[in-house]
């Protein structure tokens, strides 16, 4: 159903199934797929397209070239109803790829709200991504990874698959990141390594000097330990002691809570060998 306020340029190729939310509108040469749900007032410029089962909500700007629900980068994939979901006011630029998951993966890439991805950037599938994050051009993120909120990544970056990064990071320009970066750290570098935590990015998503505290007790302990009680011991031991230095701290303690559950191991501090779990 396209709604009656929602402005269709005559070039553009709009699957009568598809659904077109009010004050949307379409530029020149657009194909949208009959599978496509949009919400109200997304502005999709020309050359643009959107296919597969791709859900996107309200107020989202779409830029020419850009590729929206095409069929995941996968030789496994067999053509599943998988998913793209897409929330509010997301900027996605020139030729930007967002591609739906698979069954390996739980069939649903998701994008939060209020992000940017610039131009060139890929969403590979079975993504997950918060809100309020900046992609710089030509960054590329791999199947299954997952990004949280406020989290910036720099041009020309490249985030290995299964690879977690926290909330409020931040990794320079030019990073392959291949292991775990936890919350409000910095990270850069090929492969990429820790260099210390993101303090301008934890004040501006609210951080206060208590947090700022808790966060240095933690990765002091954990990533540059000097005290008798850590040193030499693995990192899973310097995360248990991180622990006990908390307190109630929420940030803190949402710092070691993924510091406990990575998987994939944790991106060593820079000047160290190897990676941080690897001592585990």
């Amino acid at each position: 159903m396209i709604d009656p306020s929602a402005q269709i340029h005559p070039t553009a190729i709009v699957d009568p199934a598809a659904t077109i939310g009010a004050g949307t509108t379409v530029g020149p040469y657009s194909i949208i797929g009959p599978k496509v749900v949009m919400g109200r007032d997304n502005v999709v410029g020309p050359h643009v397209v959107i296919e597969g089962i791709t859900k996107i909500g309200d107020g989202n700007r779409i830029f020419q070239f850009a590729s929206v629900g095409a069929q995941p980068q996968d030789l496994k994939f067999r053509g599943e109803p998988s998913e793209l979901i897409i929330g509010d006011k997301n900027i996605i630029r020139e030729c930007a790829t967002l591609q739906p998951g698979t069954t390996g993966g739980g069939m649903i890439t998701k994008i939060g709200d209020s992000n940017l991805f610039m131009a060139n950037t890929h969403v590979g599938h079975d993504t997950f991504v918060g809100n309020r994050c900046v992609f710089a051009n030509s960054c590329a993120l791999a199947g299954h990874v997952i990004i949280g909120d406020g989290v910036i990544v720099g041009g020309l970056s490249g985030i290995h698959q299964f690879v977690k990064i926290g909330d409020v990071a931040m990794v320079g320009a030019g990073a392959m990141v291949s292991q775990d970066i936890p919350p409000y750290c910095l990270a850069q570098g090929d492969r990429a390594k820790i260099h210390g935590l993101n303090r301008v990015g934890l004040e501006r998503n609210g951080g206060t000097r208590e947090d700022l505290s808790a966060l240095r007790k933690i990765y002091r302990t954990v990533f540059t330990p000097t005290s008798p009680e850590v040193v030499g011991r693995s990192f899973k031991e310097r995360v248990a002691v991180a622990r006990g230095l908390v307190g109630s701290n929420e940030r803190g303690l949402q710092f070691v809570a993924f510091l406990e559950s990575s998987e994939r191991g944790v991106c060593a501090h820079h000047g160290t060998k190897g990676a941080g779990a690897e001592d585990a």
